[in-house]
């Protein structure tokens, strides 16, 4: 093929190339710094709690503090905290109303959730407003008449008129979750598995069963910190059976700033797990490979 055959690119053409070029790798440093902003925003308070979690009380109490204000480590704050009074029955409580929770949640929100994304029946998109609605009271509006209506009944200041009321406040959550996970999984699966032999109950638990497993074990550990972090209901339902987070908010006014941070980071450690261990172990279920 001679020169004169092959097409010339008119400078104009490169021009708005490499100025396109240009515009994406401005556009990817800013999405890169904008990351790295909120990167920075999050980790530096939780960064800044555990270094004060773990130093001497006197170290968090001095001022001005060092750019590595966890010199020198030490467990004193976190021993100090763990020993004061009313934390271990509040981890216990914690772990407690959290555990119902999730089995109450979950046992609910998993049929709830197959029949809003299989099944065609009247008042269905009413149904999933309503149970999305829930979400728009403010606690206050359940928490006071259920402490009334425990009260009547006896059921008050107990872990589990407690998980009763976390169970009404994580449902909507995990039942729209869940529904959207058996939502992606294809009906033709099921229909096909009854084609060679299954019944309904069988398909569904060999084949869809397996595949909204990651799904369900992500709402349910979503529902587990939900439930550890809550706050306000447990202040108003529970006296002498606390969870952590009440414990915390009850004498955080009395408190040393050495009972506060730790306290704080104690709150954050099922969190951290869900986002650095848990996420990695979901991903794999999926047939993700992480690296």
């Amino acid at each position: 093929m001679s020169s004169e055959t092959i097409p010339q690119v008119a400078p104009e053409v490169l021009a708005v190339h490499e100025q396109m070029k240009r515009r994406q790798r401005i556009r990817r440093g800013l999405t890169y710094v904008l990351a790295s902003l909120i990167c920075l925003w999050i980790t530096v308070p939780i960064f800044f709690i555990f270094s004060m979690a773990f130093t001497t009380q006197e170290t968090v109490r001095s001022y001005p503090k060092g750019f590595l204000p966890f010199i020198p480590f030490s467990t004193e704050t976190m021993t100090f905290f763990l020993n004061s009074d009313g934390i271990f029955e509040g981890v216990i409580n914690s772990i407690t109303v959290a555990v119902i929770t999730l089995v109450l949640s979950t046992i609910i929100a998993a049929p709830a959730g197959y029949a809003i994304s299989r099944y065609i029946f009247p008042g269905r998109n009413f149904f999933r407003l309503s149970i999305l609605a829930v979400r728009a009271f403010p606690i206050v509006v359940l928490s006071i008449p259920m402490a009334v209506m425990f009260i009547q009944l006896g059921f008050f200041d107990s872990v589990y008129s407690l998980s009763l009321m976390h169970t009404a406040l994580t449902l909507p959550t995990t039942v729209l979750v869940i529904a959207s996970v058996f939502a992606s999984i294809p009906y033709e699966l099921e229909e096909a598995a009854q084609v060679f032999g299954c019944t309904p109950f069988q398909a569904f638990r060999t084949v869809v069963l397996p595949l909204v497993m990651p799904g369900i074990a992500a709402s349910a550990i979503f529902t587990f910190v939900m439930s550890w972090n809550e706050v306000f209901a447990a202040s108003i339902l529970t006296i002498q059976n606390r969870t952590l987070p009440a414990q915390v908010l009850f004498a955080l006014g009395n408190s040393s700033e050495a009972y506060q941070f730790a306290g704080g980071f104690f709150l954050l450690i099922p969190s951290l797990i869900f986002m650095f261990f848990i996420r990695k172990y979901l991903f794999n279920m999926w047939g993700q490979v992480s690296k």
